[in-house]
């Protein structure tokens, strides 16, 4: 808080009345009559997204109540920050990589209000969480607090939903491009007599993704020749429902808040392609349903003064079928030919069902030792089942793996000389059990290495530190040896286009990151932030998708030894709450660092950037709020924005020649939006343009992205 406020507090502890009236001085009348006249005072306080920022690690803040108004989902807000870069394989549903400071994948966890986001099922991401219902996005970069107790190596984004205390109403409808639409509903009742507080939620997408595919290859009408036309993309509707409700109570002697959720969802989502784009799939599918139920508690206070407690509970029924019982093969047009060997993994046909049980337990306790000193414990148990019968190939042998991990994290923080620095030191030990039932295809999922349960243990450690020298000049630094162990869809595959890989090895890597932050009050209600930081990452290992160019099937593997080496920066300017202009840059060396063959022989791809990998890439924004616009107590956002990503190699460097070699070219993408609200914000109407130069965009294993699309949104808030 700023000088300004401290005193209008201080004046108020003295007996002093402080009137709130007029904006350029106060009148402040003492109890002997005397009257003090205060010249432009101000009260100033930072978001708890400026605090975040301004914490001992590398954390990006994003505030998302603006983006409730609009049809954007979750990923498109994301990916605009700084450091982040999320792949999307195609339209509304598809799969989506997010990279953070050159980590990607799974390397990077999500969390709902500090729980694993996938305790909600399977189909349940970024992508299709409803967004009225969050308040705003944490993004780790690098290194994330002990508190989490999570083995995530390059990250980690945390899903802050809306704790309001009063009731409200919240329903949203949106249209779009390619039969799009979208509708949201939540809301919060608390009962005056009991105190219960009721919170549903409810949400629908739904998508049939037949954007223009450009320069495809189908077969002429004679059926004699291959010719190259663009056409509408087919077989890819994609349907999510998602219900929860929670009951519970806030304020009370024994708890601060205690609650108990359920919740469903569905996703149907026809497969249209393959891990690659020259596979087309024209009947296989994917479904998935999940039942959650959890609970949660906190108490400040607990047993002791100055000793906190939260706890959470969740148990998942989850249950997903991938059907790929047709011997065909489609072409662009819709077109197909009899063949022998099924759509997706081009074999026999199979109706194959995943049954993956998850259970999540989670709880913090914390000690405030002293002023400016806590100490925590952290446990998480994260146990996910995969229990696996095919309704269809009758040689198939039922399987019935677990894997499940144990996370305990000790930490210390402290926060010395009025604040100004903060540090923070942590501990954790890591425990792998693995119980493999499976044997499909030995040779290439490694279940003939991995028999039977094993476990295993690995210690991590880290420290964060922060020095505010004053409110334009701060620095920050921060490492962790940590551990990253391989989480179900990469050991035993998604059921569709991911082959198992029991064999899978954690990934460890030292993470360091240094950085600058600052806030520049130019006056006149002219703001100017910065941020830049640095980074570095020794990773052993190390995870990636490969992709079986015959089969179009994806695996994850282990490379021996990656290093990653880059920088971001962000500048964000503020007048007013009017204008609003933003801007980042993200530049990250990912190297294969393996350098000799298991044969002995040195490798191709030493030192090699690691493939299909972005590894230049910008974001640029501005947009001007106007007041009181036509209907009383409106504002009409006007926002721009674009999107630079350098052109990289789909492949290793090494392989191939220079004329012959695959690579996905730059892209420039713009957008634009005009957001409308009326009565504070009750009613509100938004329009929104992506791609609005309709640029050829590619993506994820050079995947087709959607050109340009309108969507338009209407949101009642109560």
């Amino acid at each position: 808080m700023r000088f300004g406020y401290r005193l209008i507090v201080s004046l108020a502890l003295l007996g002093l009345s402080v009137p709130l009236a007029g904006q350029d001085s106060l009148s402040v009348k003492g109890a002997l009559g005397d009257t003090l006249v205060l010249h432009n005072a101000t009260v100033t306080a930072k978001s708890r997204e400026q605090q975040l920022r301004e914490g001992a690690f590398a954390v990006g803040a994003l505030n998302i109540r603006l983006q409730a108004s609009t049809l954007q989902s979750l990923t498109q807000a994301i990916d605009r920050t700084a450091g982040i870069r999320i792949r999307e394989e195609g339209g509304v549903g598809s799969d989506f990589d997010l990279s953070i400071n050159g980590m990607s994948g799974n390397s990077i966890r999500y969390f709902l209000d500090g729980m694993p986001l996938d305790a909600k099922g399977t189909g349940m991401t970024l992508a299709n969480l409803p967004v009225n219902i969050i308040d705003r996005v944490e993004i780790y970069k690098g290194v994330i607090p002990a508190s989490f107790g999570s083995d995530a190596l390059g990250g980690a984004v945390n899903i802050i939903t809306n704790r309001s205390n009063r009731d409200y109403l919240d329903f949203s409808y949106g249209i779009g491009s390619f039969h799009t639409h979208k509708a949201d509903f939540s809301a919060q009742y608390i009962g005056k007599k009991t105190g219960l507080i009721f919170k549903p939620v409810l949400s629908a997408n739904y998508s049939k993704n037949d954007y223009l595919m450009h320069d495809v290859k189908v077969r002429n009408e004679e059926h004699t020749a291959f010719v190259i036309k663009d056409l509408p993309r087919f077989h890819d509707d994609y349907l999510s429902l998602f219900g929860q409700l929670e009951v519970g109570v806030a304020d009370r002697s024994w708890a601060d808040a205690f609650f108990v959720s359920a919740s469903v969802s569905k996703i149907d989502k026809e497969i249209q392609t393959g891990a690659t784009q020259d596979r087309v799939i024209g009947m296989a599918e994917r479904n998935t349903q999940s039942l959650n139920v959890a609970a949660r508690y906190e108490k400040a206070g607990f047993l002791t003064e100055g000793m906190q407690f939260q706890a959470s509970v969740s148990h998942t029924w989850d249950h997903s079928q991938t059907i790929d019982t047709t011997y065909r093969r489609y072409y662009w047009d819709g077109t197909y030919i009899n063949g022998g060997y099924s759509e997706i993994r081009s074999r026999g046909k199979t109706w194959r069902h995943y049954r993956r049980p998850m259970t999540v337990l989670r709880s913090n306790l914390a000690y405030r030792v002293a002023d400016g000193h806590e100490l925590a414990l952290n446990y998480l148990l994260n146990r996910t089942g995969n229990k696996q019968v095919d309704t269809w190939d009758s040689d198939f042998v039922p399987t019935d793996d677990v894997l499940a991990k144990h996370i305990i994290s000790l930490s210390y923080d402290q926060s010395l000389l009025e604040g100004r620095m903060n540090n923070a030191l942590f501990v954790k030990d890591y425990v792998n059990h693995l119980t493999v039932g499976q044997s499909e295809i030995p040779s290439t999922t490694g279940s003939d290495k991995v028999k039977g349960s094993n476990t295993q243990n690995y210690l991590g450690y880290g420290v964060g530190t922060r020095y505010l020298f004053a409110d334009p000049l701060a620095v920050k630094g921060s490492f962790e040896h940590s551990i990253r162990l391989p989480v179900s869809r990469e050991v035993l595959g998604n059921g569709s286009t991911v082959y198992p890989n029991v064999a899978l090895k954690p990934e460890i890597s030292d993470n360091f990151n240094l950085g600058l932050f600052g806030t520049f009050d130019l006056g006149g209600g002219h703001t100017l932030s910065y941020e830049a930081n640095g980074f570095f990452r020794l990773v052993d290992n190390y995870i990636r998708a490969t992709v079986t160019e015959t089969e179009s099937m994806m695996q994850y593997v282990n490379v021996d030894a990656v290093h990653i080496k880059g920088v971001d920066g962000e500048i964000r300017y503020d007048w007013a709450g009017k204008l609003h202009a933003a801007a980042n840059v993200s530049y990250d060396d990912s190297r294969d660092m393996r350098k000799y063959t298991q044969s002995g022989d040195l490798s191709v791809t030493y030192k090699n950037r690691t493939p299909n990998r972005p590894w230049t890439y910008c974001n640029a924004e501005v947009s001007y709020t106007f007041r009181n616009v036509g209907l009383r107590d409106s504002r009409l956002r006007l926002t721009a924005d674009y999107q630079y990503v350098h052109w990289f190699y789909l492949t290793w460097a090494a392989y191939g020649s220079a004329s012959t070699k695959s690579k996905v070219p730059t892209q420039h993408i713009t957008n634009a939006s005009l957001l409308y609200a009326w009565q504070g914000g009750r009613y509100n109407v938004s329009l929104e343009c992506t791609n609005l130069l309709d640029a050829l965009a590619f993506d994820n294993y050079m995947l087709q992205k959607p050109g340009r699309a309108f969507f338009l949104k209407f949101r009642l808030f109560l």
